[in-house]
This record gives C-alpha cells, sequence and structure tokens, in this order.
C-alpha cells in the first residue's frame, strides 16, 4: 500500500517547490513513494515507466492530490533512443530539468550463474545501468548549460556485498556508484550527482520473499533487524534534490538499516 503524504510546510533547506523532478520507474515501489512526497512539497514531478497508463494514472493523482504539474511519460530505459526521446520531450513540456531520479531497476530471477543467458544479463545491464548512464549525460550536459541541478541515482548494496543470486545485477550497479562519482567530476561545480544505496526495502517485490526466513535474516545482518519501509527513501531523496546536501556531490548514502 503507498503512503501518500500530506500537504506539509516547506523547510527552505529542502525547498523543491517549482522544481521540474523526473523519476524513473515512478510508477510503483521507491518511485511511486518519491513522486508523491516531491509532489507534496511543490515540485513539478514527470512520472516515467514502462507503461503508459501506469504513468498516466499516477500523474493525474499528483496533479488533483496536490495541485502540481505532473507528466506522464512511457520510456524502456535500457533503450537509449527511448532515453533520448524522453529527455527531448520533458525539455520541451518543462523547459530546465532540475532532478532527475534513476530510479528504474530490475534483478530478475535465474536457477544458477551458469543458467544466466546472455538476454537476460543484457536486460539488467541495460535498465540499470546503461539507461541511467544515458539519461545523466544527457540531463547533466542541460543541466550544467542552464542553472544546475541534482541527479539521484539509486543502487543497491549488492553492488558492494555481491551474493550470487544476483550477480548481474550487482555488477550493474557497482557501474552506477562508478558513474555517480564519474559524472559528478563531469559536470560540477553546478550539477551534483550523489547516489543512494538501498538495502531490502518492503516494496511490492518483497511480496515474492519468503518472509519468515528474511526475517529472521534481517535479525542476523542488519542492525536495525527489519526492512525498510518504503516511505524511508524519502528523506534521503529530499536531501539530494535539494540544497540541503549542496556540499554532497559523486557521494554514495547506504540506507540499508545497517546491512552487513
Amino acid at each position: 500500500m503507498t503512503t501518500i503524504p500530506q500537504h506539509v510546510p516547506t523547510d527552505p533547506l529542502f525547498d523543491v517547490r517549482g522544481k521540474a523532478v523526473l523519476i524513473t520507474g515512478g510508477t510503483r515501489g521507491l518511485g511511486l513513494q518519491m513522486a508523491h512526497a516531491f509532489a507534496a512539497r511543490g515540485a513539478n514531478v514527470i512520472v516515467a515507466s514502462r507503461k503508459s497508463a501506469a504513468c498516466e494514472e499516477v500523474a493525474a493523482e499528483l496533479r488533483e492530490s496536490y495541485g502540481v504539474d505532473a507528466g506522464a511519460y512511457a520510456c524502456n530505459v535500457s533503450d537509449w533512443s527511448q532515453c533520448d526521446s524522453l529527455m527531448e520531450t520533458v525539455h520541451e513540456r518543462f523547459g530546465q530539468l532540475d532532478v532527475l531520479v534513476n530510479n528504474a531497476g530490475l534483478s530478475p530471477l535465474y536457477p544458477s550463474l551458469d543458467k544466466v543467458e546472455e538476454a537476460l544479463f543484457d536486460k539488467v545491464i541495460g535498465v540499470n545501468l546503461r539507461g541511467p548512464f544515458r539519461l545523466s549525460v544527457l540531463a547533466g550536459t542541460r543541466m550544467a548549460e542552464g542553472r544546475g541541478g541534482s541527479i539521484v541515482n539509486i543502487t543497491s548494496t549488492q553492488s558492494i556485498k555481491p551474493r550470487p543470486h544476483a550477480l548481474p545485477y550487482a555488477a550493474a550497479k557497482a557501474g552506477l556508484n562508478a558513474v555517480t562519482e564519474g559524472l559528478a567530476h563531469a559536470f560540477g561545480p553546478s550539477v551534483r550527482v550523489n547516489a543512494i544505496l538501498c538495502g531490502p526495502f518492503l516494496t511490492e517485490v518483497s511480496e515474492a520473499w519468503d518472509m519468515e526466513e528474511f526475517e529472521e535474516r534481517a535479525q542476523r545482518t542488519m542492525a536495525l533487524q527489519r526492512g525498510g519501509r518504503p516511505e524511508e527513501i524519502v528523506g534521503a531523496a529530499l536531501y539530494y534534490a535539494s540544497d540541503a546536501s549542496s556540499f554532497a556531490t559523486g557521494a554514495v548514502l547506504r540506507l540499508d538499516g545497517g546491512y552487513v
């Protein structure tokens, strides 16, 4: 169930009013939480995902709930040309893009490492690394030419603690960590590029988990001994998108409940 933030007073340090914020994978899970959080604080949110109808539904809800401008665009971020088209369309409608949140991601299951097919590997790299790279380069270039901005990459504990069951995903997210730091240098000082390194969050994905096994493991491997609530992504996203993080770039913030 989505927790929809109510309208909240604006803290000048975390002010995102009037900013244009593009969130990939914005129709469910962490992306949906961030879309509502930004809109509740007066940002104009552009929701992108593969399914046009889902994007339209979320954008309509944001407009109705918060009175902001909200756009909906279908985009498979693993497709280079679709990334180009998305960025052109966003700039045509909103002009300057202020915040890009590269949230879209996937980690398909596979029976064993030797059964990982080329198509699965390419798909994982495409969504988790190629797409964020292309969108960041396009957005960062225009931000640097304009009034600056912030790019936020959603990465994973798998990138620093890879496990055999998600190795292609771990490799892609490790690459995204590298891209984060490299682009911070490429587009600074007016564009900041940072990452949120997420541990296990209890989004729709967790519905397929063996929760008894997960909770037992969380007791042993996580300082907070639980999975993250989806709305707990919001503070970190607002921090990186706003002046609260004005001296942070090339940074990777662990948001993992103390995972070891």
